[in-house]
C-alpha cells in the first residue's frame, strides 16, 4: 500500500515537472548561461593571439622563430612589419615578436642580438601572459643549440598529474554540480509548494495517505528528475570528449552526482514547505544556488583563491562534490575521496531530516 502511494506522488510530480516548460528552463538556462560565460573567458584566456615577423634571413633568426612558433603558448600569425601594425591596431593580436634584420648576424659576432616585443597593454593579464612566455620561448631557443649554446643552464619540468586539462574542461564539473543544486531545489521546491498553492494539500490529508509517505515520494521525486538530467549530462559531456572518467572513477562520479541530487531534493522540498508558493521558492532556490556555487570556488581553483573565500568553503558541501568528481573524472584519483564521501553523506542526511521536518510541519498547520 505504501509503495504505491510513494509511487503514485513520485509519477504525479514528475510528470507534472515534465509539463512545466517554466520550471525546465529555470533549471537548465543559468547552467547553461554560466558554461557559455566560461567558454568565452576560457578562449579570452588561453594562448593569446600573436603576430610574428622575422625581418632577418639568417639561419639565427630562423631558429628563433621556430622555437617561438613550436613553443604552443602563442596563437601565431607569421606575417610582415605592415600587416602586424595592422592587426595589433585592430585589436586582432595582443603583441608583435620581431626578429630584427641583422639578428643572425649579431649572434654569429657574438654580440648583443635582440628580439623586440610591442604589446598592446589592453589589461595586466595579456600582459603578463606576454611577458612571461617571451623569455620561455627564448629559453627553448638555447636549449636547441645543445652544447654550443652560450647559456648553459636549461629547464626541466615534472608534471604532479599524468595529462593535462583545459581550462574550459576544468571548469565543466562545477558547472554540473550548479545544474545539480538548481535541479534539485527547483523540482523538490515546487513540488513541495505547489501542493499548498493549489490546496491540494488538504485532500492528501483527508486521505489514507501518511506523511511519511508524501515526504518520500517528494524527495524522491525531485531526486529521480535531478540525478536522471545529471545523468544524461554526465554522459553527454564523456561523448564531447570534456571529461575522461574511466574504469571505477565512472561509479565514484555517479556516486558523486547521486548524492548531490539527493542534497538538493532534499533542500528544496524544505524550502517549498516553507515558502508554500511556486515563484518565490524558484526565486530563492536559483539565488541560493548559485551562492553556494561561487563559495564553493566554483569559477576557478579554490586554493589559488582569496583566504577568506577558502574559510567559507570549509561550510559549503557543494566544495567537497565538485573536489570528489574532479579528482575522480580527470585525474582517476581517490585523493581525500573518503572526506569528500562523509561531508556529503552527512550534508544530505541534515538535508533530508530538515526537509521532512519542515513538510511535517507545514503538513500539520495545512
Amino acid at each position: 500500500m505504501h509503495k504505491r502511494i510513494i509511487w503514485a506522488i513520485m509519477r504525479k510530480d514528475i510528470l507534472i515537472w515534465l509539463r512545466t516548460p517554466t520550471n525546465i528552463a529555470a533549471t537548465i538556462l543559468p547552467a547553461l548561461a554560466l558554461l557559455l560565460i566560461q567558454a568565452l573567458g576560457s578562449a579570452a584566456v588561453g594562448r593569446s593571439p600573436v603576430a610574428l615577423v622575422v625581418a632577418d634571413p639568417g639561419p639565427q633568426a630562423a631558429q628563433i622563430a621556430t622555437s617561438i612558433q613550436h613553443a604552443d603558448v602563442f596563437r601565431l600569425t607569421v606575417t610582415n612589419s605592415t600587416r602586424a601594425q595592422i592587426l595589433l591596431h585592430d585589436l586582432q593580436v595582443v603583441a608583435i615578436i620581431t626578429v630584427p634584420a641583422g639578428f643572425s648576424q649579431a649572434v654569429q659576432a657574438g654580440e648583443k642580438a635582440t628580439v623586440d616585443v610591442t604589446v598592446n597593454n589592453l589589461n595586466l593579464d595579456f600582459t603578463n601572459d606576454i611577458r612571461r612566455a617571451v623569455p620561455d620561448t627564448i629559453t627553448q631557443y638555447y636549449q636547441t643549440q645543445g652544447p654550443t649554446s652560450p647559456i648553459k643552464v636549461t629547464m626541466q619540468q615534472y608534471n604532479l598529474r599524468p595529462h593535462d586539462v583545459q581550462l574550459f574542461q576544468y571548469t565543466v564539473l562545477p558547472t554540473l554540480i550548479l545544474l545539480l543544486m538548481v535541479a534539485g531545489l527547483i523540482s523538490g521546491g515546487v513540488a513541495a509548494a505547489r501542493e499548498w498553492e493549489a490546496r491540494t494539500i488538504k485532500e492528501m490529508l483527508l486521505s489514507p495517505t501518511t506523511h511519511t509517505d508524501v515526504i518520500t515520494g517528494k524527495v524522491l521525486a525531485g531526486f529521480t528528475t535531478t540525478f536522471g538530467l545529471g545523468l544524461l549530462i554526465f554522459m553527454l559531456t564523456a561523448l564531447l570528449g570534456w571529461i575522461t572518467p574511466t574504469g571505477i572513477f565512472w561509479l565514484t562520479g555517479l556516486f558523486v552526482i547521486a548524492l548531490v541530487a539527493l542534497l538538493s531534493a532534499g533542500l528544496g522540498v524544505m524550502l517549498g514547505a516553507l515558502a508554500q508558493r511556486v515563484q518565490p521558492v524558484i526565486a530563492i532556490t536559483v539565488n541560493a544556488a548559485l551562492y553556494l556555487f561561487f563559495l564553493a570556488g566554483g569559477t576557478g581553483v579554490l586554493s589559488f583563491e582569496p583566504q577568506w573565500l577558502q574559510t567559507i568553503a570549509i561550510f559549503d558541501p557543494l566544495t567537497y562534490g565538485v573536489h570528489a568528481l574532479q579528482m575522480a573524472v580527470f585525474y582517476q584519483s581517490a585523493d581525500l575521496l573518503g572526506r569528500d564521501l562523509l561531508v556529503l553523506v552527512g550534508t544530505v542526511i541534515v538535508a533530508l531530516s530538515l526537509g521532512v521536518a519542515a513538510m511535517r510541519r507545514g503538513i500539520a498547520e495545512g
